[in-house]
């Protein structure tokens, strides 16, 4: 498995030093490199010095991840955001996946601009105060037959990967060497939490997608129906 998916852990606080200017610089190249869950689907990362909600984290800098909202958009940017997550701690740098936290001053106000994507999350990122990286045996993660069902090495991966609040809100199935994926239907308070239960399904595929030689997703029209969950994609490849 990738090392940095083994031992990664969220960054809660950091050094407000700013990082030099080569740093940001190869953050940047980074962020051009980026894939797509889903090519169609316009998206743009910004940098940010100051975010606000609530359990905001102070860190030096912010990415700020921005899409048009069309069907998959969540997913997408989890997927998205996760391949900055690893390249921060692979470059020895923590960050931090802020599921309500908002952007604050100019970059607030540059939201409101005529054609300017709408906001979606944002992680915090920068010198980390105290440890970067943890031992397996300190993941607080749900067993894995509780979140899938069936063979594949890449599903530890996905069980690994970071949620809010460490509720893993998805499910997999593995057949044929491809590998479903869900996430649960969201309850009464649905609209609050739906957007964020399918960023972090986009996490976790980020992390299968980590795992697999050749990566393809796509909607199949025969895919097995899980009660409680949301059929999301497979993973072919």
């Amino acid at each position: 498995m990738n090392e940095i998916i083994q031992k990664r852990k969220s960054t809660r606080k950091f050094d407000p030093a700013k990082l030099d200017a080569e740093t940001l610089e190869k953050v940047e190249l980074k962020i051009k490199s980026l894939k797509s869950l889903y090519p169609d689907i316009r998206y743009s990362v910004e940098f940010a010095e100051k975010t606000k909600g609530l359990f905001n984290i102070q860190a030096p800098h912010y990415l700020l991840f921005n899409s048009e909202k069309k069907e998959g958009y969540c997913e997408n940017i989890g997927f998205i955001g996760q391949q900055m997550d690893l390249f921060f701690a692979a470059s020895g740098l923590g960050s931090c996946w802020l599921g309500v936290s908002k952007p604050a001053g100019k970059d607030s106000e540059q939201r409101q601009l005529p054609g300017a994507l709408p906001f979606v999350i944002c992680i915090a990122f920068g010198k980390p105060a105290g440890r970067l990286f943890r031992e397996h045996s300190e993941f607080k993660r749900k067993a894995l037959d509780t979140i899938s069902e069936g063979k594949d090495e890449r599903l530890e991966a996905a069980r690994l990967a970071p949620s809010g609040m460490n509720a893993q809100n998805w499910y997999f199935v593995a057949e044929n060497g491809n590998i479903h994926c869900y996430y649960k239907k969201p309850g009464l308070f649905g609209f609050m939490t739906e957007k964020l239960i399918r960023i972090d399904l986009g996490i976790a595929i980020c992390h299968i997608a980590e795992e697999s030689s050749s990566f393809r997703f796509e909607k199949q029209q025969q895919a097995p129906v899980r009660n409680a969950f949301v059929y999301a994609g497979t993973v072919t490849g």
